[in-house]
């Protein structure tokens, strides 16, 4: 070992134990947000964080604190995250102590991830994944060293599912990661033999292709060498390999999880400290008593003024809780050739598979991934269809069965400054995604402070059409509305459909596309109006903006109607009001984008008709369209005739694979009819 690498060592485990026993003297003053530290982990944390380089990326976890010290940051850089103070670089006091997010140019860079256990997983090999397919495009930087991804977990994580779904795609793909698993033997008072059938180390040998190795990670030398053994080999031979770190936890899980309440083992774990361990290895290669105590009293000092510094720091503002949700988009207005003269005119699946393949064409940047999408098949709907053979499959390609790593891949690619478009292949197949659609793509750019926004596009082929059943039909909009943080288009054409894909795309924010595929090729009877002129490869249409697409005056004389629908429920609209025949009563509004909405063209409406109707295909019950319903009856009260109605599927548990079950379950033109009737008569 180098004597300046042992040295450093030193320093930085000394600033983390000290920061650790600072916390417990200050006890009162630092828990009123909870926290963890790396005491008994930081030979490991130190080993590997002196080795990255600052175009590696790296995924820490929440006890991760010295590995972050070894990477160039502060003491009191990171006590201004334990004390949720204003200039907390990671997140601006949104996020917990020990979760980073960091974008500078000299040190690694770490997206946001969650608290959430494991869930990074997914991201950092995303990020991986990214890196693999730049080299496979030749858009890497070959002026560095070829980069890597650093994926920290604790031993109990390894037991969730996503984590075998990472495993599953690194192993598959040989991809340049390196998961480091850090085993303290327990969960939070859960030990190993009550959770786990076997160790991190034994569980990746069931992964063909990831190659493990198991170290003492209380040996800061052993770790060092042993990392710098396993960081050269991914560097050169672009494969992922896993660290099995054993290490004792001589701290609580959290400060607010006490170890005192449960632990026995402490005697035994504090035997195993990686405190006197460095300390020797430096006596052992030369450093004398005194230069040691000079270096510890150094860093206790250092700690100790940095916690005084903090203390006095500047809280967040309350006017600082409204940033950063999205980043601002640059497509503000519809712009381009919507009809281009002498264009055809297309199904809507098609709309989307040529703005899909214009923006290939345009953006090597640009990707497309998810189940069956790949060349053999080109998707179920044939969305994808001939793109893998235009593109190459490394651009076009199947995935396995994993919604989650779909998903969840996607914030690791935009990180590397890709653009993935996935798919979700039914509507019904998105719960396993949603955890990552949750926790980690729709908070990144807010709890990054807006260093980390998620630049994605998710397709999701949604709703009723030919006899699906309950397992290919569901309507899910009031679930993903009420995920903040991404943006939602659910058009009822093509056309539309063309020119929100469009947006998406230049939109720097994470986008989640509903695409119902009952209008797919407007085989539905009463829905040829889904059909388009193709847009013009340069249209593009902003989200949050409205279509009036039957518009009416302002009538004192006759009972009018506004009908506010988005996908199937505004072609039912359409065909009700020309049955009736009373197109010149009913003002309809397409919404196209779910959100952001566009209240303004909403409100209007109403106010000028006196009466409102919303049309869902969802069971109306606790619905994104009641919960319209009741917005619209606030703003516009005064100026209703009538109560804000609703009409939906029954509430259901699941739409029925009878075809006389599912009619009867969902909506219709003839059932649309009569609740315009209603609500006119009223």
């Amino acid at each position: 070992m180098k004597k300046e690498v042992l040295k450093e060592g030193f320093i930085k485990l000394c600033m983390a134990k000290a920061m650790t026993e600072l916390y417990e003297a200050n006890f009162k003053k630092v828990s009123k947000y909870v926290h963890a530290t790396s005491r008994g982990h930081e030979a490991i944390q130190i080993a590997l964080g002196l080795q990255l380089l600052p175009q590696d990326y790296a995924f820490p976890y929440y006890r991760d604190d010295a590995m972050l010290l070894a990477f160039g940051l502060k003491p009191y850089d990171l006590m201004l995250q334990l004390l949720a103070k204003k200039d907390d670089p990671f997140s601006g006091g949104r996020s917990y102590y020990s979760h980073p997010s960091l974008r500078d140019d000299d040190k690694p860079k770490i997206p946001h991830q969650s608290s959430a256990t494991g869930m990074q997983a997914i991201p950092a090999t995303g990020v991986a994944m990214g890196m693999q397919y730049k080299e496979q495009q030749n858009l890497n930087d070959d002026s560095v060293e070829n980069p890597i991804v650093v994926c920290s977990l604790g031993d109990a994580s390894v037991t969730e599912g996503e984590i075998a779904e990472a495993f599953q795609m690194a192993a598959l793909k040989q991809m340049p990661i390196l998961y480091l698993v850090q085993d303290n033997g327990w969960d939070i008072s859960a030990i190993a033999e009550e959770t786990r059938a076997q160790n991190a180390f034994e569980y990746a040998q069931g992964f063909h292709g990831l190659d493990a190795i198991s170290i003492d990670g209380a040996n800061f030398t052993e770790s060092y060498q042993a990392l710098e053994e396993v960081i050269s080999t991914i560097r050169k031979e672009r494969r992922p390999i896993l660290v099995h770190a054993r290490v004792p936890l001589l701290n609580h899980h959290t400060s607010g999880v006490r170890m005192e309440w449960y632990r026995d083992d402490l005697e035994e774990a504090k035997s195993r400290d990686p405190y006197p361990v460095i300390k020797q290895q430096l006596l052992d290669s030369g450093f004398s008593k005194q230069e040691l105590k000079t270096m510890e009293d150094s860093a206790y000092k250092q700690v100790e003024s940095d916690f005084e510094k903090a203390l006095k720091a500047e809280d967040p503002k309350p006017e600082d809780l409204f940033t950063h949700d999205f980043v601002p988009t640059p497509i503000t207005k519809e712009e381009g050739t919507r009809e281009p003269e002498g264009a055809d005119r297309v199904v809507m699946v098609d709309c989307a598979l040529f703005a899909v393949e214009e923006l290939m064409k345009a953006h090597k940047e640009c990707l497309l991934y998810g189940q069956d999408v790949g060349g053999r098949l080109g998707g179920v709907f044939r969305e994808a269809a001939t793109l893998a053979q235009k593109f190459g499959d490394d651009r076009v390609f199947n995935t396995p069965i994993q919604e989650a790593f779909i998903v969840g891949s996607t914030v690791g690619m935009s990180a590397v400054g890709l653009k993935p478009i996935v798919e979700v292949q039914f509507a019904d197949y998105i719960w396993p995604g949603l955890n990552q659609l949750f926790t980690e793509v729709s908070r990144s750019c807010y709890l990054s402070n807006g260093k980390w926004p998620v630049s994605m596009i998710l397709r999701v082929p949604i709703g009723a059409y030919g006899s699906g059943g309950p397992y290919h039909s569901s309507s899910v909009e009031s679930v993903v509305t009420n995920i903040r943080g991404i943006k939602i288009a659910y058009p009822s054409n093509g056309a539309d459909l063309k020119g929100l894909m469009k947006a998406a795309y230049y939109d720097p924010n994470p986008v989640v596309i509903l695409e119902h595929k009952g209008l797919y090729w407007s085989k539905v009877p009463g829905t040829k109006t889904a059909t388009s002129i193709e847009p013009a490869e340069d249209y593009i249409l902003p989200f949050g903006k409205a279509w009036v697409l039957q518009e009416i005056w302002k009538q004192d004389n006759v009972e009018t109607l506004t009908i506010v629908a988005y996908g199937m429920g505004v072609h039912w609209a359409y065909n009700a009001s020309g049955e009736l025949g009373m197109r010149d009563q009913i003002e309809i509004i397409d919404l196209r984008t779910l959100f952001p909405l566009d209240e303004e063209t909403i409100m209007k409406s109403v106010k000028k008709t006196g009466k409102c109707l919303v049309v869902t295909e969802e069971p109306s019950n606790n619905s994104f369209a009641r919960a319209l319903s009741g917005k619209i009856q606030e703003e516009c009260f005064k100026y209703l005739d009538a109560p804000v109605m609703v009409i939906g599927s029954e509430n259901m548990p699941a739409i029925p694979l009878n075809s006389t079950l599912e009619e009867t379950m969902i909506p219709s033109t003839e059932k649309v009819k009569a609740k315009i009737q209603v609500l006119l008569d009223y």
